[in-house]
């Protein structure tokens, strides 16, 4: 049997706080479920994570597991020591109940799981509520913007007969929120993973994520625009009509000696909230092609009645 480095594992120190333990559990659990992720190992990382984590987030059997773990690497044969005894006095893992964990946490914790689960047999039929599930959706930042339904087809597990999880396809109609915001979760209760032994299923949480839009990026509740104008509006100035992510059509000023780059505001008109963001037009000076003579002898003219180095700034 070979020694398995828990902290190693988890990719944290040895002197990593029970906070930062719990925290990158919740992060690992997330990157290797099995329903979700994409890498070819994803089934064994969970395992080990959850292994890890088991001995790891409970004082007890970090403590003991420090104790032997001293001096030894990941990998290396292994057998605890002549006066190994390890008295459990917590909860069972419900994964350890049921023979979800290797060999080598048997060994070390087996017996004290199995002496406790004598003098307390409910604890391993006890109601264990599912875990929770985490996936992105993609959404129109039109539909962010007015809110509405999005119809998403899930793969959700349920227990079949035999006791197994089995995935089956559903097609929800799923509400969002009128100024929801990229990186937002919607909580969609019970559609987790099983519960066991009558217990509930955990959540859905839905992850936000907006598809690339042609003219339109939002960031928070803020919206930006890139809005090419021509180099007479910008020298001039104007007033011209720009479209809101849901189509509606706005008039606005561009103040004379406009530049690329220049950011005009449109307050209140980025995603809706408690207050709703801006919409922000960043300007683009577009020139047209010399594409006739008449134009090429405009440009011409333009040259010699407006002397005009913009590099001037740089020493050029």
């Amino acid at each position: 049997m070979q020694f398995k480095d828990y902290y190693q594992i988890m990719g944290i120190s040895r002197d990593a706080s029970q906070e930062e333990i719990k925290r990158t559990y919740r992060k690992l659990a997330r990157k290797f479920h099995p329903d979700v992720s994409k890498e070819p190992d994803a089934e064994e990382r969970f395992k080990e994570i959850n292994e890890a984590y088991e001995v790891l987030q409970d004082k007890e059997r970090r403590a003991a597991y420090d104790r032997l773990a001293s001096g030894r690497s990941a990998g290396e044969p292994f057998q605890p020591p002549p006066d190994w005894h390890f008295e459990f006095h917590g909860d069972i893992p419900e994964a350890a109940a049921h023979g979800v964990f290797s060999d080598f946490f048997e060994t070390l914790f087996g017996d004290a799981m199995r002496e406790r689960a004598g003098r307390h047999r409910s604890v391993w039929d006890r109601p264990m509520a599912g875990q929770d599930r985490h996936l992105r959706l993609q959404i129109d930042l039109e539909l962010a913007y007015r809110g509405g339904m999005q119809a998403v087809t899930l793969s959700t597990p349920e227990i079949d007969g035999q006791g197994r999880i089995a995935h089956k396809d559903r097609t929800l109609n799923i509400k969002i929120p009128r100024g929801v915001r990229e990186g937002q979760h919607i909580r969609l209760p019970g559609l987790g993973l099983p519960g066991l032994h009558g217990g509930p299923a955990g959540d859905l949480y839905l992850e936000i994520r907006f598809k690339p839009h042609p003219w339109f990026r939002a960031e928070g509740h803020d919206i930006y625009l890139d809005l090419p104008v021509t180099p007479w509006e910008a020298a001039l100035g104007a007033v011209v009509t720009i479209k809101t992510p849901d189509d509606a059509r706005l008039e606005l000023r561009i103040p004379p000696g406009s530049q690329t780059g220049q950011k005009l505001r449109l307050k209140g008109k980025g995603l809706g909230g408690d207050p709703p963001g801006d919409l922000y037009a960043r300007l683009r000076v577009v020139a047209p092609p010399a594409k006739s003579e008449r134009a090429r002898v405009l440009y011409e003219q333009l040259a010699q009645a407006i002397p005009f180095n913009p590099r001037a700034s740089m020493g050029i």
